[in-house]
């Protein structure tokens, strides 16, 4: 039986996800407890013998320059990259730049835990005067995308319908082609892809916690279901512990 294995990564912790603000498409940079987790990944990478023959990012610095240190690591630099606002982390709307334990001490803890946490509700949209609203709305990376397709808030389920054609139409080709692929991505966008190929239900991919900077892999059969599910490339207490800090940003203790 032929199969295949793909590589996926959620960026090294940016400077917001280190001062706890809902980042969504705010072009954060990596902290530099990020910088380091992405040069981990990469080395993490080469002992386990991985190399590449294509990458896949989003538009977002911190997941394209996550994905720099590891091709460096890996001596890949020059490795054929393509780049995608589809991979872009969920739109967290008009809570973009708002810390998360502040704004559940102001709303509450249940209702910022719908607004990370449920799968089908979007956090209030990004309204004109929002502080972040041009810089986002204006960004040349977008110039291309339809006014009906830019999002101004986006639920789970909103981020996986406009996700899963860039993987279907896009990545899997590649995959089938037997092109060795890693995908330097974000927790939701990245998250889509694991619902859809794990057949997660909404709840079970609501309760998942990606850590930052940990690579994982998948490996697939001809129809690209998995024979090997999310396998971290970590120390499986180093990884839990990591799990548990990112479901702990939203409360507001």
């Amino acid at each position: 039986m032929t199969t295949y294995k793909i590589i996926m990564i959620r960026h090294g912790e940016s400077e917001w996800n280190k001062l706890n603000k809902f980042c969504g498409w705010f072009d954060a940079d990596l902290s530099e407890k990020g910088v380091e987790e992405a040069k981990s990944a990469g080395v993490a990478l080469k002992e386990a013998g991985y190399q590449f023959d294509m990458a896949y990012t989003s538009v977002l610095k911190r997941a394209t320059v996550t994905l720099d240190y590891v091709l460096d690591a890996l001596d890949q630099k020059d490795l054929p990259t393509k780049q995608s606002w589809r991979l872009n982390e969920r739109h967290y709307g008009g809570l973009t730049g708002l810390n998360k334990a502040e704004t559940a001490q102001k709303y509450g803890d249940a209702q910022v835990h719908t607004w990370r946490r449920s799968f089908a509700t979007p956090p209030p949209a990004m309204e004109s005067d929002h502080q972040y609203y041009q810089t986002i709305m204006e960004d040349e990376r977008y110039k291309d995308v339809s006014p009906e397709d830019m999002p101004k808030f986006e639920s789970l389920e909103l981020t996986i319908k406009r996700a899963l054609p860039f993987w279907n139409e896009e990545i899997v080709p590649n995959i089938k082609q037997g092109k060795r692929i890693i995908i330097s991505a974000h927790g939701n966008s990245l998250r889509g892809i694991v619902k859809y190929l794990d057949n997660k239900s909404e709840d079970e991919i609501m309760a998942l916690n990606l850590p930052t900077g940990i690579p994982f892999y998948y490996e697939l059969d001809e129809n690209m279901k998995p024979v090997v599910s999310m396998q971290f490339l970590g120390d499986p207490e180093t990884v839990k512990k990591a799990m548990e800090a990112v479901a702990a940003q939203g409360k507001s203790k």
